[in-house]
């Protein structure tokens, strides 16, 4: 399985002068916590933001911020700590440090890393800075520079409430999103080329304005895939019903249709389907939906006891895809079953024309609904099968992809 592990990899996070700065000790706890080695280099205006012992004692390492200092462990740290790197983030990326690694200028400890990584390893510079430094052409053709050289990311920075106390883009990726930016430069681009569709969450039925009949879906699974598919180089497709689990998306490849309804999901993947090679169906669809929605809230009635609810068959979207599908095209489906799991996940693959269906039962604990972890059986068309023991969905959706490939 190729699940990305952050097991024994070696990360090399690099600092500049802003703000954003005090993220990061948090940012290198949780990479250490995973399992990953984690070393420091810095420019000095860092180490205005945040301390060099705060940052020593959260990796574990001591802290290049100085190409002369005599406790460097080698004597050009600038070129062996990425040659121990398997990737390179730098953040927060200043507009200083994006122009000068943009324009090959290393002149300190942080700019002579970048300079020395940049042809190696993937480097990814996640940038933060006032809106107006954004927006100044030398940043955005600094940026366009550095994302046209292979190896070299650039993450889009997020929209909010900035240091200087006004609303506007410059905001570094949240910690998340910077460890799902690692994840991503980590992963084996063997879907890359690939447009591939995923549904997620559960739809929602309106009975009138105010009230729905739904599921207990939390999208967690169907995230995980769109993900798992983002790092492994696909253009993804996210039809989107409700969900509660967010998504992680720094290269901006997961493109996100909001559908809460079973017809608005139908919709979204019947016009979707034509142009992808790929399309997973996790999302818990309703069967069935209200005949009539009340425009007006319904209101019980003096004595009332019962309230009687005519359903209507909805529209099937892994049949309809099935009978829409190319050659080329393959189609995945899901399967949550309470009784006879195999029976019935056999009888949806056959009658469906899906090229494999996932089935998971909620007998078995700690699988279903909301939980972090999954336990499945993937049987294919061709009568073959795989079991994946419980592990967590993050897990569990790169073995999906794997029987893709």
């Amino acid at each position: 399985m190729t699940v990305v592990s952050l097991s024994g990899r070696h990360i090399l996070v690099g600092i500049s002068g802003g703000i954003a700065a005090y993220k990061i000790p948090e940012l290198i706890r949780n990479l250490v916590k995973a399992g990953a080695e984690v070393r420091v280099a810095s420019s000095r205006h860092a180490l205005e933001f945040v301390t060099e012992l705060t940052l020593q004692t959260v990796s574990g390492h001591a802290v290049y911020s100085d190409v002369f200092a005599a406790i460097n462990e080698h004597a050009t740290e600038h070129i062996s700590l990425p040659e121990w790197a398997d990737v390179m983030l730098v953040a927060p990326a200043t507009a200083n440090v994006l122009g000068k690694s943009a324009a090959g200028i290393a002149d300190d400890a942080l700019t002579t890393t970048i300079a020395s990584c940049m042809a190696r390893k993937p480097i990814l510079f996640a940038p933060a800075m006032n809106d107006k430094m954004w927006a100044n052409p030398a940043t955005q053709q600094a940026i366009a520079t550095l994302r046209s050289w292979e190896n070299v990311s650039v993450l889009e920075p997020a929209e909010g409430l900035l240091a200087c106390g006004v609303s506007g883009k410059g905001r570094m990726p949240e910690v998340e999103e910077l460890q799902e930016a690692i994840a991503y430069a980590l992963a084996p681009k063997d879907l890359a080329g690939k447009r591939v569709l995923v549904t997620a969450g559960g739809t929602q039925e309106a009975l009138d304005p105010v009230r729905f009949v739904g599921n207990y879906s939390t999208g967690k699974m169907g995230v995980a895939l769109a993900q798992e598919c983002a790092r492994r180089g696909a253009e993804v497709t996210l039809v989107a019903a409700s969900m509660t689990q967010a998504v992680r998306n720094p290269f901006g490849s997961i493109h996100r249709v909001d559908a809460l309804s079973a017809q608005a999901m139908y919709e979204a993947c019947l016009a979707a389907w034509p142009t992808q090679d790929i399309a997973i169906l996790s999302a818990a669809v309703a069967d069935f939906t209200p005949a009539e929605v009340a425009q007006e809230k319904i209101k019980k009635q003096a004595g009332q006891q019962t309230l009687t609810l005519t359903l209507a068959l909805t529209k099937d979207i892994a049949a309809a895809l099935g009978e829409r599908k190319k050659k080329e095209q393959t189609l995945i489906g899901f399967a949550l079953e309470t009784n006879n799991e195999e029976a019935n996940a056999l009888r949806k693959l056959n009658s469906k024309h899906l090229d494999a269906i996932v089935l998971n039962s909620l007998r078995d604990p700690g699988a279903g609904f909301g939980t972090e972890t999954n336990r499945v059986t993937i049987l294919r068309a061709d009568g073959s099968r795989c079991e994946l023991p419980l592990q967590s969905k993050g897990a569990i959706a790169s073995g999906i992809v794997d029987m893709l490939l």
